[in-house]
């Protein structure tokens, strides 16, 4: 492909963003249980790269904003049969099942985070929250335990349906969506 075929969809703020974001949660999910200290470091990236999504989803370029990408159930249900018949319409920035998954995981990591974060008060007396749950009960120390590992491992499974999601598209509109990801082009 070359330029002259080729339409800037993914600007550098979303691209940094996305891979910003595996390599943290990655690292967050990998290190739990393992080395606190990273593990948390890695929570409070996760955390400030939401903050940052959500403005740009707001305020960043077309194809960035949820605007661009959020369709309603039934769109979403709609799009999801059409491409289970193979016929789906090829979008350029995300098409309806691909907006929902990002919501989720978005929502999911937010969940994931904010629960970590009280649980770090709570179990260790660190953090923003520390003076808030340093005396709770020893049950709600486990029920925020508890949470933090659902959303944790909810986000992982979210993040195998957008893999397995991009690979399904990928072959069915015969264009490499992982190289859009990482130089921001797709094919006009």
């Amino acid at each position: 492909m070359n330029a002259a075929t080729e339409i800037k969809v993914w600007d550098p703020l979303v691209r940094l963003f996305h891979w910003t974001l595996v390599a943290a949660f990655t690292t967050a999910y990998l290190t739990e249980g393992e080395s606190l200290n990273l593990h948390t470091l890695a929570g409070y990236t996760v955390l400030g790269l939401l903050v940052l999504r959500l403005v740009w989803g707001l305020l960043g370029p077309r194809y960035a904003r949820f605007s661009d990408f959020v369709y309603s159930p039934w769109a979403t249900l709609s799009y999801l049969k059409q491409v289970l018949t193979f016929r789906a319409p090829r979008y350029i920035g995300h098409n309806p099942a691909g907006g929902a998954i990002i919501l989720a995981l978005l929502l999911s990591l937010l969940i994931t985070a904010l629960s970590g974060i009280a649980l770090y008060g709570a179990d260790h007396w660190e953090g923003p929250l520390a003076g808030l749950l340093m005396n709770i009960d020893e049950f709600w120390i486990d029920a925020l335990e508890e949470i933090h590992e659902f959303f944790a491992n909810f986000t992982l499974l979210l993040v195998v349906i957008h893999v397995i999601g991009v690979i399904w598209e990928s072959l069915l509109h015969r264009e490499n969506l992982v190289r859009a990801m990482i130089n921001g082009r797709k094919r006009a």
